[in-house]
């Protein structure tokens, strides 16, 4: 008996010290936070914490208002499963959800960490979920942490963040009653609240306060990209990771009054007549509201809070974060019918979208895309359609972090390696990387998708994707051993870039010329 007793304290002394001692019956691990006790799971090795509250349910009165620090709690707090994903249409037919239903109480985060991490400080990655701002979630499967906790040694968060009419809703009223003479923009207040929380008690559960970086894809990556600009969070991490999106760009914020409009216009459409009206309005009747014809999009706003100027401005003046950061985009963002619609992809027909879009910069375009068959056509619109979609925007991103960014690394890759087709399916593969396909090789996660019959190629490139990444968090660099060197830009530009795929390797980036050009007639 003696000699089991030992044995338990000796698995007690591989738990962070303010990791309680597992209960005996569930073994599942307890941390004191600031706020209470939470108790989550021990799976073989990675211990998981979900659901956690990091602020007050924005509900009632506190719809449509900056998130409030949660309250303390009572007794232990069972953190053994997902918390409710925030107030959402289904959009997306790739978004999977393990959540514990919709509700606008869906403030919570989930943790991944080893469970033999001792006395070490880990490193932490928060990686927000994309889906445009009006869709998405923690609990996705692609985003899940396990793989980072048991496979890199590294502490793993998702956060939920408002969306869509219940997290960027500008309003005259709303403004007029904010301290901060300031409104929309609570899904990012969301993430800094979600930081300053994560800041406060992540050494509680073996992290490194001072080793947080954050991550994301898509809105996720346009989330970090803001979260660098704000004052009110561009302090509180020491590295950033953007895939497929920037603010510079893709969703950029819009001057408070026109939000203000927006809102306005909103409140019109749903026939409230004041700001009471709308916040006793039951959410599902809101929500539904936006699924309405030509239903308003709540856009991100220079609010004079978060914002407290364009973000545009922030990095120009170099005044955003100043931290190292690795950024890339895929090759196959949005395909050649985002451009062409369903007209034939011909020289002619290039030509007229071109000048449509264009005007008298078209045929300087058309010199950065070229055409002349039928198969060159449809890669040059393919490029053009995912550089207009976010492409272009994350280019924006790295070449303004290396200018303005001080003295830190800007590491950008180019991602093209393919996603199989669908099992079971008559849908071919893609030619190039379409949108968030990297999402699960970067975090590890193949297994976890049934939906497609990944090969060995697929499991490599993301062995390879997965540790430069997984390197960045730990070091501030991506490189490694058995990696192939990937140098940082330097002085805005570098004619090198990390091209992931099977075969991955630094090369030449050739299309300098042409992103240059676009930021000039973009201005």
């Amino acid at each position: 008996m003696k000699s089991f007793l030992s044995f338990l304290l000796l698995v007690g002394l591989c738990i962070p010290t303010a990791v309680a001692q597992q209960t005996n019956e569930q073994k599942a691990p307890r941390v004191q936070t600031a706020n209470g006790v939470v108790q989550g799971i021990n799976d073989s090795g990675v211990l998981m914490f979900k659901g956690i509250p990091f602020a007050q349910p924005p509900t009632g009165d506190l719809r449509w208002k900056a998130p409030r620090p949660v309250k303390d709690w009572d007794g232990v707090l069972n953190a053994d499963h997902f918390g409710p994903r925030c107030m959402q249409r289904h959009v997306f037919g790739d978004m999977v959800f393990r959540s514990d239903g919709m509700s606008e109480d869906c403030l919570y985060l989930n943790i991944w960490m080893p469970a033999n991490s001792g006395d070490q400080k880990l490193p932490v990655l928060v990686y927000f979920y994309g889906g445009g701002f009006i869709a998405g979630d923690g609990s996705e499967p692609r985003y899940d942490g396990e793989s980072m906790a048991r496979n890199k040694g590294i502490i793993a968060i998702t956060v939920n963040y408002r969306l869509g009419v219940f997290g960027f809703l500008s309003h005259p009223q709303l403004t007029k009653e904010s301290p901060h003479h300031a409104s929309g923009d609570y899904g990012l207040l969301d993430q800094v609240q979600a930081l300053r929380w994560i800041k406060k008690n992540i050494s509680a559960f073996g992290g490194d306060p001072d080793k947080i970086t954050i991550a994301g894809e898509s809105a996720g990556s346009i989330s970090v990209s803001a979260l660098m600009a704000s004052p009110l969070s561009r302090d509180m991490f020491r590295g950033a990771i953007g895939e497929s999106g920037s603010i510079l760009g893709a969703l950029s914020a819009v001057p408070q009054s026109q939000g203000e409009q927006v809102g306005t216009q909103f409140q019109q459409m749903v026939g409230a007549k004041s700001l009471a009206d709308m916040r006793e309005m039951p959410a599902k009747e809101i929500l539904k509201a936006t699924a309405q014809q030509n239903p308003p999009r709540f856009p991100i706003t220079i609010d004079g809070y978060l914002f407290p100027k364009s973000p545009f401005k922030i990095y120009e003046a170099g005044e955003q974060s100043q931290v190292p950061l690795l950024v890339g985009w895929n090759s196959q963002e949005m395909d050649y019918h985002f451009l062409m619609g369903s007209a034939e992809p011909t020289p002619a027909n290039f030509d007229s979208v071109v000048h449509k879009l264009y005007g008298k910069h078209a045929d300087q375009i058309l010199k950065y895309y070229p055409v002349s068959t039928k198969e060159q056509i449809q890669k040059s619109a393919t490029a053009l359609a995912s550089d207009r979609f976010i492409a272009f925007s994350t280019w924006k991103w790295s070449y303004m972090q290396s200018k303005t960014g001080g003295n830190n690394p800007v590491y950008r890759y180019y991602y093209s390696h393919p996603r199989p087709a669908p099992k079971n399916s008559d849908q071919p593969a893609p030619e190039g990387a379409v949108h968030s396909s990297e999402i699960e090789y970067v975090m590890g996660n193949l297994p976890t998708n049934k939906v497609y019959d990944w090969s060995l190629d697929d499991y490599k490139v993301s062995h390879i994707m997965q540790d430069y990444f997984s390197n960045f968090v730990k070091t501030g660099g991506p490189n490694g051993m058995g990696l192939p060197t990937w140098k940082p830009l330097s002085d805005g530009e570098m004619p090198q870039v990390i091209h992931i795929d099977v075969n991955t390797r630094l090369e030449s980036f050739t299309h300098r010329d042409r992103y240059l050009f676009l930021d000039k007639i973009s201005k």
